[in-house]
């Protein structure tokens, strides 16, 4: 019985990267040996330990045979004979496939280091092509690490190709989808992700909404990108940029916020992509057009009702947020009331993010300034202070709400002149 630190652990550590999670593999072992030692089993299919110490995951050497069709389709086989060298042929790149012994020896069968100094994202083996899980994956690794230079190698890419040609990720589970997905937007670098999953027809399969966007023109006068679908990818990426500077201001966001900000911008031009072609590059009604395909994005890939709630509003209201200081104190009152603030004030500031990312994912015009964001926040802050005093007196229902109303569009009044620098952007 050997045990190995495997996968991902060696990889960062090998690019001198904090290592969050770490993967075991023990070699010469059974389940029932692993079980009679005082490990938790946890797996039936390929058996997975909780170390009866550490609560580190353990797993039996195994190897896996195609038996069917998508992610669960397969024959595991974990007898204690299994080597080494076989549990990590089965893995899917050769970066992933390398492993350290209990005495700090690196085993490197199939060339992960020299891939890894080469900033090279390869399969290991042919055997990649059998789980279709595998192109997501790649493409989240691709968003991972394009910072540190890597690529995926031109033959996986071509074996990506062949497996969305072959119809297997329409075996993926939404679920298995949806994980993906979240995962790959909490990268630095989302728009690699869609990129790579574009490049190699999977983005038309799982998200044909977001694919239709590429090649619809807009009006370079307001997107010198022009293309929608490039100016979708430079807005996710600014969306995730925010985040980290918010993050260095001191403000704490979860991966799970941040993963569903950038779902969101993905998802709020949707709309442009049914525009009449007689009428481009201009887009009448998008936002409108957009809801019922963000709804059906989200119903598709099972996204949480927060994540759907917000992807919806954004879409619909985006453009009178970036018009809001042109608006009436009613008009700004009531996209407050569409918005659902007074009882959802979290809404507000993820909906400001998303849309100060749109506004900003435009190319050359990334660091412009977005007041509306100070503008809307304050007209929050003015109306959500409002008081209520005498409320209760009235005993008519409709009466109470009117007069809240009234009070709440009188504390807008004038809350132009209170926007530091609303003379340089009016």
């Amino acid at each position: 019985m050997k045990t190995y630190l495997v996968g991902g652990a060696i990889r960062d550590e090998l690019l001198d990267l904090a290592v969050k999670e770490k993967d075991w593999v023990i070699t010469g072992s059974s389940a029932e040996e692993m079980l009679a030692l005082g490990y938790r089993q946890v797996g039936a299919d390929f058996p997975v330990f909780i170390h009866p110490e550490s609560g580190d995951e353990y797993a039996l050497a195994r190897t896996e045979r195609k038996s069917g069709q998508g992610y669960h389709g397969f024959s595991v086989d974990f007898h204690p004979g299994v080597s080494l060298e076989e549990d990590l042929q089965r893995r899917d790149l050769t970066i992933n496939a390398m492993a350290r012994s209990s005495d700090g020896e690196l085993v490197d069968p199939w060339g992960g280091q020299a891939d890894l100094d080469a900033r090279i994202m390869r399969h290991v083996s042919p055997a990649f092509a059998e789980d279709p899980l595998r192109v997501l994956r790649v493409a989240r690794f691709a968003a991972r690490f394009t910072p540190q230079g890597f690529q995926v190698a031109a033959e996986t890419m071509q074996l990506m190709t062949a497996m969305t040609a072959s119809g297997e990720l329409e075996a993926l589970t939404p679920e298995r989808v949806f994980t993906e997905f979240r995962k790959a937007f909490t990268c630095d670098s989302p728009s690699v992700f869609i990129q790579v999953l574009r490049d190699c027809g999977a983005l038309e399969v799982l998200l044909p909404e977001v694919n239709a966007l590429f090649g619809i023109p807009q009006p370079e006068q307001y997107h010198p990108e022009i293309d929608t679908g490039v100016h979708t990818l430079l807005a996710i990426d600014r969306c995730a940029l925010l985040v980290n500077r918010q993050q260095i201001a001191g403000q704490k966001i979860e991966d799970q916020q941040r993963a569903m900000l950038v779902f969101v911008v993905l998802l709020h031009d949707l709309g442009k992509a049914l525009s009449p072609k007689q009428y481009l590059p201009k887009h009448y009604g998008h936002e409108a057009k957009g809801v019922p395909l963000v709804r059906a994005v989200c119903q598709r890939l099972r996204v949480p009702k927060a994540w759907q709630q917000l992807a919806t509003l954004v879409c619909h209201w985006h453009l009178h947020c970036h018009r809001i200081q042109e608006m009436r104190p009613q008009k700004v009152l009531e996209l407050l009331e569409h918005l659902d603030v007074f009882r959802q004030p979290a809404i507000l500031p993820a909906f400001l993010h998303a849309c100060q990312a749109d506004a900003q994912g435009r190319t050359g015009l990334e660091e412009g300034p977005y007041p509306q964001a100070e503008y809307l926040s304050e007209a929050y802050r003015r109306v959500a202070a409002v008081s209520t005093d005498g409320l209760a007196d009235i005993d008519d229902g409709k009466k109470i709400a009117a007069e809240l109303r009234s009070r709440r569009l009188q504390a807008l009044v004038g809350i132009r002149k209170f926007i530091p620098g609303y003379q340089n952007y009016k």
